[in-house]
């Protein structure tokens, strides 16, 4: 297969210090309108990676459900081995690898528990097969078959026929506040344009160009 030797070259741009707007929320909304009229499939999906208790790292695809001034959203089971892992180390990265603009997007930053009321306003928001889902599935336990996982879902589907479905208190969301958010714009020869935004007192952010 000569793996080794699998390469292309990066030639749809570059990135200078003028194209950047003065806030890292503002540039990451600039550039994910261009992912969405790209027409990309799953165009809010990203690799969260967390680390548990040990050191060990972990990385998993989530949906980036909100994002703001005070950081990116994601929902999930607060069961789940994610979960665990935040517990234990709040300390995450997200990465957006949006490899057909030749683009990837990092936000390092602190995970921290949505609000109740945060949770159960998305969660509601939800189609209702999604609702059940996350009652019937304990994410992240071995589970002995897929029959078992059916069996499960279609117990919580006759569980709720006929009335809303309450969010479990299992289930929630997290945000994580950036404090260093990185835009990576690739480049021919390797010479890609990397800046970076790091978190100041005040509010403030502090732009600089790494090497690539």
């Amino acid at each position: 297969m000569e793996i080794d030797q699998w390469r292309r070259d990066y030639l749809r741009g570059g990135l200078q210090r003028s194209d950047l707007a003065e806030d890292p929320i503002s540039q990451f909304r600039a550039w994910l309108e261009e992912v969405v009229k790209a027409d990309i499939s799953d165009p809010s999906a990203v690799c969260l990676s967390t680390a548990d208790a040990s050191g060990q790292p972990s990385q998993r695809i989530v949906l980036l459900k909100g994002f703001g001034e005070h950081g990116f959203v994601f929902y999930t089971n607060l069961k789940s081995q994610k979960a665990w892992d935040i517990t234990a180390n709040p300390k995450v990265s997200l990465l957006f690898p949006w490899h057909f603009l030749e683009r990837q997007v990092i936000v390092r930053g602190t995970a921290e528990l949505l609000s109740d009321a945060e949770a159960d306003a998305y969660f509601s928001s939800r189609p209702r097969d999604s609702q059940i889902a996350a009652w019937a599935s304990h994410q992240s336990d071995a589970i002995v078959s897929r029959k078992l996982l059916e069996e499960n879902f279609e117990a919580c589907r006759q569980r709720f026929d006929g009335q809303d479905v309450p969010r479990p208190e299992f289930w929630g969301g997290y945000r994580v506040q950036p404090h260093a958010v990185e835009f990576w714009q690739g480049r021919a020869s390797r010479l890609h344009d990397r800046f970076v935004y790091r978190a100041l007192d005040g509010g403030e952010w502090q732009i600089e160009r790494l090497s690539p």
